[in-house]
């Protein structure tokens, strides 16, 4: 059976991790820690995907008698999306995910109709994605999805059946959990179609930004609030975004904290994490907007920013200077020996003791040795010489073997890999790769800023061509009839 998925909200160890609706990129390495209780877990798992469901749900918990000779309510449908559904109980479990999340802190929420129809939208925005990479033949195995939720139990140091224990405690279907799993793998697919048919990066650009001026490579952290506008929006459409950009302001200069505003107003899928993107490059955030960020002091926030998708209101938590790369690198040299069909693996070791003995008992020259008898291309017409590079180039045993060693001295021979080696530290030095380190993060910066506006743009196209009904009245924003 292939399955579809969505974001799960322990610490997860699929390639699934992505923000797919935000304007800024996402920080390189990000990862969703779960906390203690789980609420994460499904604050992640349950708001962003639309699992498939029978029409008759059962009882979350065993009905007693009197309760199951009540009528039964029948799941209905809150909204069409293509040839999709999504039922209240979608919604239902993604809400209670949320209101889990903020248990204790639920002033920061907005009004319940208004959580619920932010709530929706992701879901919508879920079910669009996954439907348009089902069309183009993505697919995820059972093995995938498996693989998948052992990661994620590993990395929240528990065993699956404890994993699967954990969910259904709380309330939760492990099944359904295992589904949006597989949702976000073919998210994630998708995305990385998209950006790879519409994403690519020249020299020349990394170039010319290194040369600007502006370029320092700093960072900032930011939080934002985007009202969206639609593809050809309307100036009615546009002045009510601006609107509701403005009573965002108001609400902040009134004493609402940026988060909740966030939470209240914002429609980009990191609104109920309160608008917080994060460390940043400043060359990850749209060129329209670096020039602002450098100006503005840590607590400043930006009045409504007019962008080519929407509003933005910016928020600079802090800002601070690229740090220096300095990195530790080795010199070395090897001898490798391998077992083949002539050489036995008896035969291998012991030639590599003859040799080992040849240059330290004998004093025997290294190069000379490793140009005759090594076995690793890359470095045996070299006389062995691995040349300079960064801790564990070269995999863990050799650097094992290395920082055991003074400069000159050869190691035992030891396994690598089901080959024999021996290895000599000719030197250690402290190397400055911030210039390198600055062209690389320039080359990821330029790549997260293209990819992020692809993929944005990708979206709006796919909802403006998407037929989408929603059927309950008091979920659709204010002044959209329903069907759209």
């Amino acid at each position: 059976m292939t399955r579809k998925s969505d974001q799960p909200g322990p610490r997860c160890g699929c390639p699934a991790h992505t923000d797919t609706h935000a304007v800024f990129p996402a920080p390189s390495g990000a990862r969703f820690t779960m906390k203690p209780s789980l609420t994460s877990l499904f604050l992640l798992c349950m708001l962003v995907a639309t699992p498939l469901q029978a029409q008759m749900l059962p009882q979350a918990h065993k009905p007693t008698q009197e309760a199951s000779s009540k009528p039964q309510m029948i799941d209905r449908i809150v909204a069409v999306v293509n040839d999709g559904v999504i039922l209240q109980s979608d919604l239902d479990q993604a809400m209670q995910s949320v209101l889990r999340q903020y248990a204790g802190h639920a002033g920061e929420l907005p009004p319940r109709t208004i959580l619920e129809r932010q709530v929706l939208q992701r879901l919508i925005l879920m079910k669009l994605q996954v439907q348009k990479a089902g069309e183009m033949g993505v697919r995820v195995s059972n093995d995938e999805v498996n693989q998948a939720t052992e990661s994620i139990a590993k990395r929240n140091n528990m065993s699956v059946q404890q994993l699967h224990a954990a969910i259904t405690g709380q309330g939760g279907s492990f099944s359904h959990f295992q589904q949006q799993i597989a949702d976000q793998i073919m998210v994630q697919r998708l995305r990385d179609s998209v950006v790879r048919n519409n994403v690519t990066i020249t020299d020349a650009e990394v170039d010319n930004l290194l040369k600007n001026p502006a370029y320092s490579g700093d960072q900032v952290h930011l939080e934002h609030i985007r009202i969206s506008t639609p593809a050809g929006a309307s100036a009615s459409d546009i002045e009510a975004a601006r609107e509701k950009a403005e009573n965002a302001i108001k609400a902040i200069q009134g004493g609402m904290s940026f988060s909740s505003a966030a939470i209240r107003y914002s429609d980009a899928d990191d609104a109920l994490k309160g608008g917080d993107l994060g460390w940043r490059s400043l060359d990850e955030i749209p060129s329209s907007f670096v020039d602002i960020a450098t100006k503005m002091k840590p607590g400043q926030v930006t009045p409504p920013l007019r962008g080519p998708n929407g509003f933005q209101i910016l928020k600079l938590v802090a800002k601070r200077a690229a740090p220096a790369k300095i990195v530790t690198e080795y010199h070395a040299r090897q001898i490798l020996i391998r077992p083949t069909e002539l050489v036995s693996e008896q035969q291998a070791e012991s030639k590599i003791k003859d040799i080992y003995r040849r240059i330290v008992d004998k004093h025997e020259d290294f190069a000379a040795l490793a140009k005759k008898f090594s076995d690793d291309d890359t470095t045996a017409n070299n006389g062995g010489d691995m040349g300079w590079f960064p801790a564990n180039a070269w995999g863990t045993a050799i650097q094992q073997n290395l920082d055991a060693l003074k400069d000159g001295q050869v190691s035992k021979p030891f396994q690598v890999q089901g080959a024999w080696d021996i290895v000599q530290r000719l030197g250690v030095r402290q190397k400055d790769r911030t210039e390198a380190e600055r062209r690389q993060q320039a080359r990821q910066a330029i790549g997260n800023r293209k990819a992020a506006e692809a993929y944005e743009n990708f979206l709006r196209q796919l909802r403006s061509e998407a037929y989408i009904n929603i059927l309950v009245p008091s979920l659709r924003e204010p002044g959209n009839k329903g069907a759209s």
